[in-house]
């Protein structure tokens, strides 16, 4: 069985979006310099022209497209507009929500609604996975299963900014610590990808 996996990029303070993100300022202010690097090589590797990373992030980015289910949260889909019912990675997704969305989920989507809380959502996402990564792609989810004992790895791309505030995305784990092993370090254009696995 594939391992579950958070992967986000994060500024060196710890931040996923700037300030004052929402649905008409996606990454918030400044966020979009998390993500530049995914635009600095010059070959596409991905569905489209967003995806062309440079060559020492390749790796990363295939196996980023390799996983096999995506968990996300309500929020994180609603300043995405729900991808339009279809993650940018092509995996299936699996929205954890009370708030069930009109759209973007169901039949002739690639998207789940789960209402029965984070194991639910993963068995669902490990039964359609086959055996491949089950990537968590919100931060207070992702916090959900770190605090739970479910999360295998933390896969950080380390963008070289400062925001000064925004989304972090350890904010929902308090006071409590969690031990890590580093497994990884990738140098590239603009961008450091980091890799651990969480001790248990």
């Amino acid at each position: 069985m594939g391992k579950v996996v958070v992967g986000l990029s994060m500024s060196l303070d710890g931040f996923i979006a700037g300030p004052h993100d929402g649905p008409a300022n996606p990454l918030g202010d400044g966020g979009g310099r998390l993500f530049d690097w995914w635009t600095a090589g010059t070959e596409r590797l991905g569905p489209d022209d967003r995806f062309r990373p440079p060559e020492r992030s390749r790796q990363v980015v295939e196996e980023m497209f390799a996983c096999g289910a995506i968990i996300t949260g309500r929020r994180t889909f609603d300043i995405a507009g729900g991808w339009e019912g279809h993650h940018p990675l092509g995996a299936p997704f699996f929205l954890l929500t009370h708030r069930p969305p009109d759209q973007h989920v169901g039949p002739g989507t690639g998207g789940t609604v789960v209402t029965e809380g984070i194991k639910s959502a993963l068995e669902q996402a490990q039964a359609v996975a086959g055996g491949r990564d089950v990537a968590v792609c919100a931060a207070d989810v992702a916090g959900q299963y770190l605090r739970a004992g479910l999360l295998d790895e933390i896969h950080i791309d380390l963008a070289p900014v400062l925001l000064g505030g925004g989304v972090s995305l350890f904010r929902s784990l308090g006071d409590r610590r969690f031990d890590l092993e580093c497994t990884r370090v990738v140098p590239s254009d603009g961008v450091t990808h980091l890799r651990y696995r969480v001790l248990r």
